[in-house]
């Protein structure tokens, strides 16, 4: 009973070593449909949102807009797309409690994809 049993362990490590997974994928025979040509769907590329946050206030896209006037345009803009890139700058002399109140508005609207830079 042992050597038949070291005769098959023997087998199966010869037929793990020869077994190469290329030579099975290269002979794969797939067939991926064709693209429908009735359906013309233009994707955009999302918009990149630029929020400003100064000592004195937040710009929007190079707008002045006050805290109140960010929030309702953001969740306007998150009601269309929420994959939208939220690109926040702040200014040196602003407050933190601005930037926290940025990224809370962002959080509430749904918008997830953030970049915070420092400007200088």
């Amino acid at each position: 009973m042992t050597p038949m049993i070291d005769v098959v362990f023997q087998l199966l490590i010869y037929f793990l070593v020869t077994f190469t997974t290329p030579d099975v994928l290269a002979h794969l025979d797939i067939s991926r449909p064709a693209p429908d040509p009735s359906q013309s769907e233009q994707r955009t590329p999302p918009k990149m949102i630029r929020v400003n946050i100064y000592a004195d206030g937040y710009s929007l896209n190079g707008r002045a807009v006050s805290k109140n006037e960010l929030g309702n345009i953001l969740r306007r803009l998150a009601s269309f797309s929420t994959s939208q890139t939220v690109l926040i700058t702040c200014a040196g002399a602003s407050e933190h409690a601005r930037l926290i109140d940025v990224l809370d508005i962002c959080a509430e609207s749904g918008l997830n994809k953030l970049s915070v830079v420092s400007a200088e």
